[in-house]
């Protein structure tokens, strides 16, 4: 099983450098790695030149999800695994994710890994593992990550909805890749989940075995990357939020033990007062766009 991995990148040299060499040290599968330059980063570039890794790249800073689908559009393998530039892929990440593909019968899926790091996160993260081995590469510890990471106790999530994710380039193509609107990049992987959603896709699910390191955001906490209203742009496009989507949708809201394809959402009060708050708000910021 061959794998496309897609890495966008902006003035991120050391994490990057340090992502891909993770990826080819512990990978067992065959893979490309396609990278995709935001903005003159010429040390990038020639890295990846001396080191054969095809790229992309744009004189500014276009966004996260214009450069992902630039660089995906060189891809040759059937499996697209989008991924950051920030991140240590821990031993058989790809054997593990390759016994899950192939489980399934079919092309329709959204693989995430699961997530270790330092930082517990909004709501206490409780689809991640919270273990510090540092929060930047001068103090990153990786013999007691490599020491440690194994032992964790996890199951299979149900309700992904975030990278490294994988799917398969059929559906990739089928949904058109990331929705650039949500440039910079705020909001772009409930989208892309929403529009797989829209093509029949029910398998979202969270692996417990495919284990990244993740040393959080780091590109988007710089001060020269203005966030956009990913929250807003989804309501606008989708007629509800996106924590509406995760939680009557992916049921990912919680920690909820992978138990098969999900269904549609079903009828209840809660669903429906949810629903009229979400249109208020949709008609709200409706009208003042049109202003």
């Amino acid at each position: 099983m061959n794998f496309s991995i897609i890495i966008p990148t902006f003035q991120n040299f050391d994490f990057l450098k340090f992502t891909i060499e993770s990826i080819n040290k512990n990978s067992s599968h065959k893979h490309e790695i396609i990278v995709h330059i935001n903005g003159k980063d010429e040390l990038t570039e020639n890295y990846l030149t001396e080191n054969n890794h095809k790229f992309t790249k744009s004189e500014k800073n276009i966004g996260l999800c214009s450069g992902v689908n630039l660089a995906t559009k060189l891809s040759t393998h059937d499996y697209i695994l989008y991924a950051h530039d920030d991140m240590y892929f821990l031993p058989k990440w790809d054997e593990h994710l390759a016994n899950e593909v192939n489980i399934h019968k079919h092309n329709k899926f959204y693989l995430s890994m699961t997530q270790i790091s330092h930082t517990i996160g909004e709501k206490g993260n409780v689809q991640h593992i919270h273990f510090n081995c540092g929060d930047s590469l001068k103090n990153f510890n990786l013999n007691k990550l490599l020491n440690e990471y194994d032992k964790f106790e996890f199951r299979d999530l149900q309700g992904s909805h975030w990278a490294p994710h994988l799917v398969h380039k059929e559906m990739w193509e089928r949904v058109g890749g990331f929705s650039e609107e949500f440039n910079p990049g705020d909001g772009s992987d409930p989208d892309f989940c929403m529009k797989l959603w829209n093509n029949k896709v029910r398998v979202f699910k969270t692996i417990s075995k495919f284990k990244v390191c993740h040393f959080g955001s780091i590109t988007t906490r710089k001060s020269n990357v203005k966030l956009n209203n990913g929250t807003k742009t989804f309501l606008l496009k989708f007629g509800f939020n996106p924590r509406f989507f995760r939680k009557y949708y992916l049921k990912g809201e919680k920690v909820e033990i992978y138990n098969g394809p999900l269904e549609d959402p079903g009828f209840s009060f809660n669903i429906l007062y949810d629903l009229i708050i979400n249109k208020c708000k949709f008609l709200y910021h409706y009208m003042v766009s049109k202003k």
